[in-house]
């Protein structure tokens, strides 16, 4: 199901925005949530102390990175209570809902500062950030923007608006999950002698090449193992030339297995042919 990113400066609203849509999910759109929050992995640390640490604040993200890659599922809306405030960290969640297949959103919740800072002031003191990490974190704080793909669609609210529920649950039913790609899927499975049989054809391709050459010319046919047709190159291909071509292929087809084992000396000598001019 659908995951939605929740981001904001400190003491803007997210937390109250996120049981305001996770009462409208469960109890009008009966759909299940999952919230994660970003708090329960505070350890014991006020959000002075943790936020004035930069370990520890790569740890609590990476704490939460991890939640979302556990809860995505089919069958409920993943909601992320967090600052969320770092734009290259909001590209990674949508990786995660990318290689989930499923859709996302954002909420920005846009207070303006000195409103959000009164909010912090009127919270126990327990729960406050201290005014320099309050600052700190502001300064740090990059806005969402609905031109980068990740960060779309982008609900901006201020203190003042309702929430657009409407909108926002079409966004997460009726969206396609953006296209998976080659940094979000996984690679087909190998047969497990693949590394072995890419090794030695290919060396024994090499090695048929390089004897015919030595008493040919260019344009020669050359007859290769596993290639019923002869073939042929327009020039004489050095054994230096060959050998880092043979490298170059089998470390592309390391990440791009050949489905068929039988097919490695057609796709290899296609390799060279395209490559060598």
């Amino acid at each position: 199901m659908p995951l939605v990113i929740l981001c904001g400066l400190p003491a803007s609203g997210k937390s109250s925005r996120e049981r305001e849509l996770q009462r409208y999910l469960e109890e009008t759109a009966k759909i299940p949530v999952i919230v994660l929050s970003d708090c329960v992995h505070f350890g014991g640390l006020s959000k002075t102390e943790l936020y004035s640490s930069s370990a520890a604040e790569k740890n609590l993200r990476a704490a939460v990175k991890s939640d979302i890659q556990r809860s995505i599922s089919k069958e409920t809306v993943v909601i992320v209570d967090a600052l969320n405030y770092i734009k290259g960290y909001r590209y990674e969640i949508w990786c995660i809902a990318k290689s989930s297949k499923t859709p996302q959103c954002m909420i920005w919740c846009n207070t303006p500062i000195e409103t959000a800072k009164s909010w912090n002031s009127s919270m126990p003191i327990a729960q406050q950030y201290s005014p320099e990490v309050y600052d700190a974190l502001v300064m740090r704080f990059e806005p969402p923007d609905s031109q980068n793909r990740w960060e779309n669609p982008l609900f901006t609210v201020l203190p003042e608006d309702v929430l657009p529920f409407n909108d926002i649950l079409a966004s997460l039913l009726n969206r396609q999950p953006p296209p998976p790609n080659q940094s979000t899927q996984s690679q087909p499975l190998a047969p497990v002698n693949y590394l072995h049989e890419l090794d030695k054809v290919t060396q024994n391709i090499t090695a048929a090449i390089l004897s015919s050459q030595l008493n040919g010319q260019p344009g020669d046919k050359i007859i290769v193992p596993g290639i019923v047709e002869p073939i042929a190159f327009g020039q004489k291909i050095s054994a230096p030339e060959l050998s880092r071509l043979r490298r170059q292929f089998i470390s592309h087809s390391r990440t791009r297995p050949v489905e068929n084992l039988d097919r490695i000396p057609l796709v290899f000598i296609e390799y060279l042919k395209n490559t060598v001019k």
